[in-house]
């Protein structure tokens, strides 16, 4: 995968600054959400793919919007006024209680739009951009504990390696480590633009790139802040059992981290065999098969939507549907 190209950005998008919502038609198409269903919108950010869900399930359908961010549910909340939604704030890696606390069953659709929205990035004081100096911060959920600035002065050496590693760093994420485990010894880092700036002096960039040097490390902080793959895995989990027959999951991705976890999901769940790690190690039993993946390949968006939403451009698509 590759990041975003626009400077100071990040490779997760919920909307644009004009709030459009990515592969619209594509979401839809593959959601398929029908008068009186009840779909879970997993990611509700301000609200753009769950208004126009909105408009298929009619007075009679239910939307369950989850979010975490709390300025994000307050626009949510006044975009989708007047429409049959149940607002939640709290992560989706809770789906199993959630589902228990408004007592529900079981649904007819599961969304998931991840990464970070156009709305946090393009605030500065949350501290997902370099674009302005701000603190280090990235929490998507600010009742966290943990921001991006302690686990830049905080976390052991080898333990930002291998997220940086996961990144896409290659060969650079041990440099990038190292220089900032020598740079914290002096004093703190605290802002996105002292960071940004240490890992622009020690990562080499070719000359063509559009790319800020600092995009990834940025994305592979706020992943760790906000444990986003671990999450996205117990969510599918959780979505996965609470869907009636013929119910589809339907995940927006825009990292190959989330990308991965996605089809190792889905392929798990579609019955498929996960191979040993080592030549001696028994090949496991195919899981029971419960699902059917509509995307042989994951979707992306048209040129036009790039051209249209530059932000769309990483954004992949997946989807399954309940067969057992």
């Amino acid at each position: 995968m590759t990041a975003d190209d626009l400077p100071g950005a990040d490779a997760g998008y919920s909307e644009t600054l004009q709030h459009e919502p990515v592969m619209l038609r594509e979401v839809l198409e593959h959601l398929d959400p029908q008068p009186g269903e009840t779909i879970v919108d997993c990611t509700l950010g301000g609200g753009a793919h769950a208004l126009a869900i909105c408009e298929r399930l009619g007075p009679t359908g239910r939307l369950i919007g989850i979010e975490q961010d709390a300025d994000a549910l307050a626009r949510a909340r006044r975009r989708l006024a007047g429409y049959p939604v149940t607002f939640v704030r709290d992560n989706f890696r809770h789906l199993d209680n959630i589902f228990s606390e408004l007592s529900v069953d079981g649904v007819d659709g599961v969304f998931f739009d991840l990464g970070v929205s156009s709305f946090q990035l393009d605030t500065a004081e949350r501290g997902f951009s370099f674009r302005r100096e701000a603190a280090l911060d990235m929490r998507m959920d600010q009742r966290l504990d943990t921001t991006a600035a302690d686990l830049v002065n905080r976390m052991r050496e080898e333990d930002l390696v291998r997220i940086f590693l996961e990144s896409g760093y290659g060969r650079w994420a041990r440099r990038l480590a190292r220089a900032i485990t020598a740079t914290r010894q002096r004093s703190p880092i605290t802002t996105t633009t002292q960071f940004a700036e240490l890992v622009a002096a020690t990562i080499p960039v070719p000359a063509r790139s559009k790319i800020h040097p600092a995009t990834k490390a940025f994305q592979a902080l706020r992943i760790a802040v906000n444990d986003e793959i671990a999450a996205l895995h117990d969510a599918l989990t959780a979505a996965a059992s609470h869907c009636t027959m013929t119910a589809r999951i339907v995940v927006l991705s825009y990292h190959s981290l989330e990308d991965g976890e996605t089809k190792r999901m889905f392929q798990s769940l579609a019955g498929k065999r996960r191979p040993p790690s080592t030549p001696f190690e028994p090949e496991p039993p195919a899981p029971e098969r419960l699902f059917a993946v509509l995307t042989k390949k994951p979707l992306t968006p048209s040129q036009d939507e790039v051209q249209r939403n530059p932000r769309s451009r990483s954004a992949k698509l997946r989807a399954a549907e309940r067969i057992a």
